[in-house]
């Protein structure tokens, strides 16, 4: 940098006007440009995906999260048949794949979208922490299609094997819908399923909560992930039993849509007078609401009722910006 400093615009300006010489006595001007930069113009790429970005990041989450829980189930259970492999995993395998793939899934949105992940939790915010309404439906809307798509990639890996285990190309029973959609064992009653959801739902969400409570004791930034897979892991491990814990409506409902193009039938919403919707899917919105309420009626240390409450206390909140 030049040792002799530069006179201001401003400052050429007045020594210009004092010392012009000329005989018309015209003002050298100072440059416009400087006081009005140049702003570069959006490309229509970019106008679109400032769109969609916030929406994408939740699909590709929940997909990844999908491909490696569904992943997970698939080959621990196909290669159970001998004339697939010899056996590859047990339960806990099982609690140990969806826990990764949910904080895959986190890692990969959270800085995007806030990393729902689960319309449960979208729904939960949106009615206790200000998370914007006009963005619900686009993010429900992408999470269940991520859940649809993740599913249908590992379907389509796991094809050969599912036609084996079946027994061929044309027949689909529950023994393989189960690797992709949850159902109850057979004793557990319709009270306890619908139980099961909810309470596992709650302690997802309040794990969220408190783990994202900026006054609270939560992770360094960037750990939330960890904190959800262990969260996920204890949850499998302990109350995933009974239903397959999907504790996320995406999680059950976009495979279940996989399975419907696949050719399943009308046995995946028959089953137990639509089981399809009451457990997986009502019961974690309503635990999650639960969850929600419970933690800032009680817990936040910001009244929840207040006219300049923030929403910026959760990790999942997303300013509202750009979408």
């Amino acid at each position: 940098m030049s040792s002799q400093t530069q006179p201001s615009t401003a400052t050429s300006f007045v020594l210009s006007k004092s010392q012009s010489s000329t005989p018309t006595g015209e003002i050298d001007l100072p440059n416009l440009d400087s006081y009005f930069p140049a702003t570069q113009s959006q490309s229509t790429w970019s106008q679109i995906r400032s769109i969609i970005r916030q929406p994408m990041a939740e699909f590709a989450g929940v997909a990844v999260f999908i491909i490696v829980g569904t992943g997970v189930d698939c080959q621990i259970v196909l290669s159970g048949n001998k004339n697939i492999s010899t056996e590859k995993g047990d339960f806990l395998s099982v609690g140990f794949g969806w826990a990764i793939g949910l904080a895959m899934g986190a890692w990969i949105s959270g800085g995007i979208s806030g990393g729902h992940l689960n319309p449960a939790v979208t729904l939960a915010m949106a009615t206790w922490r200000r998370f914007p309404w006009r963005k619900v439906p686009g993010y429900i809307f992408a999470q269940v299609l991520g859940a649809l798509t993740g599913a249908a990639v590992v379907y389509g890996n796991y094809l050969n094997a599912i036609d084996i285990f079946e027994g061929g190309h044309h027949i689909r029973t529950r023994a393989t819908a189960g690797l992709f959609a949850t159902y109850a064992l057979d004793y557990a009653s319709t009270a306890t399923c619908f139980f099961t959801e909810f309470l596992g739902t709650v302690l997802l969400v309040f794990m969220v909560l408190a783990a994202t409570d900026k006054k609270n004791n939560g992770p360094p930034n960037g750990l939330l992930p960890l904190t959800l897979f262990l969260t996920l892991l204890g949850l499998g491990i302990s109350l995933g039993m009974q239903t397959s814990y999907a504790f996320n409506p995406a999680r059950d409902f976009g495979p279940r849509l996989l399975l419907t193009f696949a050719g399943y039938g009308k046995q995946l919403y028959t089953y137990r007078s639509q089981y399809w919707l009451w457990c997986p899917i009502i019961a974690p919105i309503l635990g999650a609401q639960f969850a929600a309420g419970f933690y800032d009626c009680f817990l936040n240390a910001d009244d929840p009722f207040a006219e300049n409450k923030s929403a910026s206390n959760a990790a999942e909140i997303v300013n509202d910006s750009p979408v």
